[in-house]
C-alpha cells in the first residue's frame, strides 16, 4: 500500500492492522523533507514492539498506531516480525538516527525546531548541545514535559505560534503520540514526532549504546543496563515475539 504527503508516497507494510513504512533511512527522510516544503502536517511515530503490544490492549491506542501519518519501524522486533510475517521492510530506522539525519538536513535549509519533554534542565541542556552541533537549526521553543490536560492548550498555542518545521515531543509511550493525535490539526507541524528518552542522550545525560549493539539490534539491552527498572517493560518482547509466530501460523493455515 501507499501513504501520501502531498505528492510524496511512502510503500507500507500492514502489520496487525498498522501500515509500517517499508522505506530506508534515506527515503525516510526524503519523505518527510516534502512534507516541510509542502507544510502537511505529518505524525510520524517510531514503533517497536512495546507500542503493538500496548496497542493490543488498548484500542485507542491501537487506533492512533492505525490513523499516524507515518510509522516506521524503530524497534529490531518490529523488523524482525515484518520478515517473519513475509512483509519484509527495508530496514531499521531508529528514531534517534532519523532525528540527527532531520537535523542534518535542517542545518542546511534553515528549519525551525520545536523541544517538548523531559524535565526544564535536560530539555535546556539538550537545547544547548543541539544548537551547538547543528547551528544552522533555529530552535523557536523549549519546554519540559510535565504538564497536565489543563495545560494543553497553552502549551498547543505557544507550539502553534512558534511554527516550527520539526516537533519533538519527549514524553512517556503511553503519553507522546497520543497526545500529538490529540492536537495534530492544531499543532499543524509538518514533522511531529515522538522520541521518547532521546533528549536524554541529546542532552548528554546517557551515553547511547556502542554502534555494534546497535547494528545489531541490541540497544534495548544497553537501555536496560543503564536503567535496570526499566526490565518490566522488556517482559513484553518474547509477548510479542509469541504472538508474530501464532499469527504467522495461523495466515499460513488459511
Amino acid at each position: 500500500m501507499e501513504t501520501t504527503v502531498g505528492k510524496a508516497k511512502a510503500e507500507t507494510v500492514t502489520l496487525f492492522g498498522v501500515e509500517v513504512s517499508k522505506m530506508g533511512m534515506r527515503q525516510t527522510v526524503e519523505y518527510l523533507a516534502d512534507a516541510v516544503g509542502r507544510r502537511r502536517a505529518t505524525h510520524v511515530v517510531t514503533a517497536n514492539p512495546i507500542m503493538f503490544m500496548t496497542g493490543f490492549e488498548n484500542e485507542s491506542f491501537m487506533r492512533m498506531l492505525r490513523e499516524a501519518d507515518l510509522v516506521v519501524p524503530d524497534g529490531a522486533g518490529l523488523v524482525w516480525a515484518a520478515r517473519r510475517l513475509g512483509k519484509p521492510v527495508a530496514e531499521r530506522v531508529a528514531g534517534f538516527d532519523l532525528v540527527q539525519e532531520l537535523f542534518r538536513v535542517g542545518t542546511r535549509e534553515g528549519w525551525s525546531v520545536y523541544l517538548l519533554g523531559t524535565s526544564q534542565e535536560l530539555i535546556e541542556a539538550a537545547r544547548d548541545r543541539i544548537a551547538e552541533k547543528y547551528p544552522g537549526l533555529r530552535i523557536v521553543g523549549c519546554r519540559n514535559g510535565f504538564f497536565g490536560p489543563d495545560e494543553d492548550d497553552e502549551v498547543v498555542r505557544d507550539i502553534a505560534e512558534a511554527k516550527p518545521d520539526l516537533l519533538l515531543v519527549g514524553r512517556s509511550t503511553y503519553t507522546q503520540d497520543p497526545w500529538i493525535a490529540q492536537y495534530h490539526q492544531r499543532l499543524n507541524v509538518p514533522i511531529m514526532i515522538g522520541v521518547g528518552g532521546s533528549f536524554d542522550v541529546m542532552s548528554g545525560k546517557l551515553k547511547r549504546a556502542p554502534r555494534w549493539m546497535q547494528k545489531a539490534g541490541l540497544e534495548w539491552a544497553h537501555r536496560l543496563m543503564l536503567e535496570p527498572t526499566r526490565w518490566r517493560r522488556m517482559l513484553v518482547l518474547p509477548k510479542f515475539a509469541l504472538k508474530v509466530m501464532v499469527f504467522g501460523e495461523k495466515q499460513r493455515a488459511r
